[in-house]
C-alpha cells in the first residue's frame, strides 16, 4: 500500500528500441469504472502488490524489461492489512476511507426464525470452516494484441466475453462500438478470470495508438498470479439443528469473505439456502477489503467453499442422530425450490444419489474399509451434494447460412473457451438442418463476423446459445424446404431433411440431396452466390420455475497416518445437467472439474508474506497444482433427463457443477478414514498430522 511521490521515466524512454512509456501522468483522467466509481486506469495510490504503475512498449521483450528497470519511482509507504479478521478491528488500516466492509454491512438472507429453529432442534452442531485463496492458474495467461487501422481498433484477446470486452472498450475509449472488433478464436483457460475488460487490454490499445504499431501484452506467470484475481478466502461459521429423526430445523451461516482491494463479492451461502428442505435459514455474509488482489469469479464461485463447509455440517448432524449420510440427505430432500417456493424445471438429484451410489458401491463401503485399511493407511468414504444454476438466458443471437452447394455456415456470437462449444453447436445445427456434420462449418469469437453472444461463464454458454443456434437452423431449414417444395413439386409440410437429403415423408424413396436442391438457388435467383439465411435468438427463461443443475459425488481416499498424505483414489461424479449433447466433451468437463477441485481441497493456496504483502508462490513451482500423480479414477455418471421446460434444446450447464461437491466429498471421506475433521483448506499433510496429534493427546 503506497502513494507515488515521484516517477521518472526519462531513462527508460531514452533506451534504444523503446517506443512509448505510459504512467498516471500520461493518463490523468482515464477512469476505471469496473473497479469502483473513483478508480483510475493508472492511479497514484497503489493498494496492493501487483497494482499497475507503468507500461512500456518496445521493439522486443528484453528491451521492454530493461526499460522497466530504468523507471525510477519514489513511494510513500502506507499502512496495510492482509488478515480479514484484523481488517474488522476498529484501529485497522483502511483500504478505503469508508472502511473495510463493502457497503458497510453484510448481505443478509433469512426465512423463518433461526432462533426458533435452533430451539426446536434435538441436536445442534456448530463449526467454523476456513477456505483459502485459490488462483486461477490458467494454462494461457492473460493476453491481448491491439492494432489500429485508421479509426478502427482490432483486439485479439484471451477472453471469455468477446462482445463484453468490445462494449466496455468502446465505452472507456469513447469510441463507437462499430469501430471496435474483438477476436477470440481460442482461449487457454479462464475459469471466470477472463470475463471482462482488463487494464492491460486498454493499455495495449493506447500504446498501439501512440506508436502506430500493433502492440502485444502477455502477462507472465507472476503478473497473472498477482493481478488477475482469485477465489476469495472465506471464514464460515456454521450452525445446524435437526430432530432426532434427522429432519432439519435450522441452518445458519456467518461468512467473512476477503475480496481484496476493489468491490466484488464473496457470497458462499447459496448452497445452504437452496439445497435442503429447512424452514429456518439465515445467512450473514461480509465482504472484507484487504490490501491484496481483487477476488474474481473462480469456477463455481462461492459454491465450492460453501458446499465444502455445508456438506461437512450435514455429515456431522447425520452422525449425531445415527443416520447414514445419504439417508440424511434424502430425509431433507426438497421437491420445490425452498428459497423461492416454486417448482424446478427439472430435478434429477434423487437419480444422481441412486445412480451414483450404485456405481460407487456406497452400501458396501464399510466392508471395503475394513478389508483395505492397514495400521498406517486408512481408507475412507464420503459424499457431497451439488446445486448450481446453469439455466442460461438471453440475449444471444445466431445466423445460419445455407450455401448454393448445400453446405451451411453457423455464425454464433459466443466464444469457445476450451469446452468444445464449436462441436456442440455444430451438432445442434447439423441435426436441425438434417445435414451431416461435415457439411456444416461454424464461426465464433469474432464480434465483426458474428452477432452478439453473451460471455461464457456460469455454465451458461450451451443453454444460452444452443436454442439460438437451433432456431436459426430451423428458420433456414424452413426456407430450404419451401425451395425444395417448388423443385420437387411436393407440399413443404410433407418434406423432411436428414443425413443431407430432403425426402417425402409419405414416400421416403422420393428424395433429393440438399446440395441438389440448393443448386436451384443459382437458377431461381439468377446468382451463383445465392444463400438462404436463417436467424435465431435466445428467448426469455420460463416464469414460475427455478432452473438448476444437480449432482452428487462419492469419494474414496487413503490417508497415511504417518506422513499425513491424502490420496484420492476414486471419484464417482453423478450429475444432472439436462440433455447431454456430446458425452465425450461432457466427460472432459467432469474430469477437469474434479481435478481442479482436488487442487482446492488438498494442494492450492496463495501465500502472502504478512510483513510485506508480497505473494511468495506466484509461479507454478511453488504454487502446487494437481499433477497426473494426484488424479484419481474418475467415473462420470450422467443422469439422462432432458429439460424441455428450461429451453428448446433441453440442456443445462456442466462447466461449474463437477467442481462443486468434490472437496466436500473428500473432506467427509478423510473424516471417515481418521475420525477427525479437517476444517481448513487445503487439507495438507501437516494439518492432518496436527489433528491426529490433537486427537491422540485429547
Amino acid at each position: 500500500h503506497a502513494r507515488i511521490v515521484r516517477i521518472d521515466t526519462s531513462r527508460a524512454e531514452a533506451l534504444p528500441g523503446v517506443k512509448a512509456v505510459l504512467t498516471h501522468k500520461d493518463l490523468p483522467d482515464m477512469p476505471w469504472p469496473f473497479q469502483g466509481p473513483n478508480a483510475k486506469l493508472l492511479d497514484t495510490t497503489l493498494r496492493y502488490v501487483g497494482d499497475e504503475v507503468a507500461v512500456v512498449a518496445a521493439v522486443d521483450e528484453p528491451t521492454a524489461e530493461d526499460a522497466l528497470r530504468l523507471i525510477e519511482v519514489e513511494y510513500e509507504e502506507l499502512p496495510f492489512v492482509l488478515d480479514p479478521e484484523k481488517a474488522l478491528e476498529a484501529d485497522a488500516p483502511k483500504v478505503w476511507p469508508e472502511g473495510n466492509v463493502l457497503r458497510g454491512k453484510p448481505n443478509v438472507y433469512e426465512r423463518g426464525n433461526i432462533e426458533q429453529g435452533l430451539a426446536e432442534a434435538d441436536v445442534v452442531v456448530e463449526q467454523t470452516f476456513r477456505s483459502q485463496h485459490q488462483v486461477h492458474a490458467c494454462a494461457e495467461t492473460h493476453a491481448s494484441v491491439a492494432q489500429w487501422r485508421g479509426n478502427k481498433l482490432t483486439v485479439w484477446d484471451s477472453t471469455q466475453g468477446a462482445h463484453t470486452v468490445r462494449e466496455q472498450l468502446a465505452q472507456l475509449l469513447r469510441l463507437p462500438i462499430a469501430t471496435v472488433r474483438v477476436i477470440t478464436q481460442h482461449m487457454g483457460g479462464g475459469f471466470g478470470s477472463k470475463l471482462w475488460l482488463n487494464k492491460y487490454t486498454v493499455l495495449a490499445a493506447l500504446l498501439a495508438k501512440r506508436t502506430g504499431r500493433p502492440v502485444k501484452i502477455i502477462l507472465d506467470r507472476k503478473e497473472d498470479a498477482l493481478a488477475m484475481g482469485n477465489r476469495p478466502a472465506n471464514i464460515m461459521q456454521l450452525k445446524g439443528g435437526c430432530k432426532r429423526d434427522g429432519t432439519l430445523t435450522a441452518l445458519y451461516m456467518k461468512s467473512f469473505g476477503t475480496i481484496g482491494v476493489y468491490p466484488t463479492g464473496a457470497d458462499c451461502g447459496t448452497p445452504l439456502r437452496e439445497i435442503y428442505r429447512c424452514p429456518n435459514v439465515k445467512t450473514e455474509e461480509y465482504d472484507i477489503h484487504i490490501n491484496a488482489d481483487q477476488a474474481r469469479p473462480h469456477r463455481a464461485p462461492g459454491h465450492v467453499q460453501g458446499t465444502w463447509a455445508l456438506e461437512q455440517l450435514i455429515d456431522m448432524l447425520a452422525e449425531k442422530v445415527g443416520l447414514d449420510p445419504l439417508e440424511f440427505r434424502r430425509k431433507n430432500y426438497s421437491e420445490i425450490d425452498p428459497r423461492r417456493n416454486q417448482p424446478y424445471s427439472s430435478k434429477g438429484l434423487e437419480r444422481a444419489y441412486s445412480e451414483g451410489a450404485a456405481k460407487f458401491g456406497w452400501e458396501t463401503r464399510a466392508e471395503r474399509k475394513r478389508q483395505l485399511s492397514t495400521a498406517t493407511k486408512k481408507r475412507g468414504y464420503g459424499m457431497a451434494t451439488q446445486i448450481w444454476g446453469g439455466g442460461g438466458g438471453p440475449p444471444g443471437y445466431c445466423i445460419v447460412r445455407i450455401n448454393s452447394d448445400g453446405t451451411a455456415d453457423v455464425l454464433c456470437g459466443a466464444q469457445d473457451i476450451g469446452t468444445a462449444t464449436r462441436t456442440t453447436f455444430l451438432q445442434i445445427a447439423a441435426e436441425e438442418l438434417g445435414m451431416k456434420p461435415e457439411q456444416v462449418s461454424i464461426a465464433m469469437g469474432d464480434t465483426e463476423a458474428c452477432p452478439y453472444g453473451p460471455a461464457s461463464g456460469g455454465s451458461r454458454t450451451t443453454p444460452s446459445m444452443g436454442p439460438a443456434v437451433r432456431m436459426a437452423a430451423a428458420d433456414a431449414k424452413r426456407q430450404l424446404l419451401d425451395l425444395a417444395s417448388r423443385v420437387m413439386k411436393i407440399p413443404a409440410e410433407r418434406l423432411a431433411a436428414k443425413d443431407g437429403k430432403i425426402f417425402d415423408t409419405q414416400e421416403p424413396s422420393v428424395s433429393k440431396t440438399i446440395a441438389e436442391v440448393a443448386r436451384q438457388m443459382r437458377t431461381a435467383w439468377i446468382s451463383p452466390h445465392a444463400q438462404i439465411i436463417g436467424k435465431g435468438f435466445r428467448g426469455p427463461n420460463p416464469d414460475g420455475v427455478s432452473l438448476n443443475t444437480w449432482g452428487a459425488q462419492f469419494a474414496e481416499v487413503e490417508v497415511d497416518v504417518e506422513t499425513g498424505e491424502v490420496r484420492v483414489l476414486r471419484i464417482v461424479a453423478a450429475h444432472e445437467s439436462g440433455r447431454i449433447i456430446n458425452p465425450l466433451t461432457a466427460t472432459n468437463q467432469v474430469e477437469g472439474g474434479v481435478v481442479q477441485a482436488i487442487g482446492f481441497a488438498l494442494h492450492e493456496r496463495r501465500v502472502l508474506d504478512p510483513t510485506t504483502g508480497q505473494m511468495l508462490n506466484a509461479n507454478l513451482r511453488d504454487y502446487k497444482l494437481p499433477t497426473a500423480l494426484d488424479v484419481p479414477e474418475i467415473e462420470p455418471v450422467f443422469v439422462a433427463l432432458p429439460d424441455p421446460v428450461a429451453n428448446s434444446v433441453g440442456a443445462k450447464g456442466l462447466g461449474e457443477p463437477p467442481m462443486i461437491p468434490t472437496a466436500g466429498a473428500i473432506a467427509n471421506a478423510v473424516y471417515d478414514a481418521i475420525g477427525v475433521r479437517l476444517t481448513e483448506t487445503p487439507m495438507t499433510p501437516e494439518k492432518i498430522l496436527k489433528v491426529l496429534e490433537e486427537k491422540a493427546n485429547a
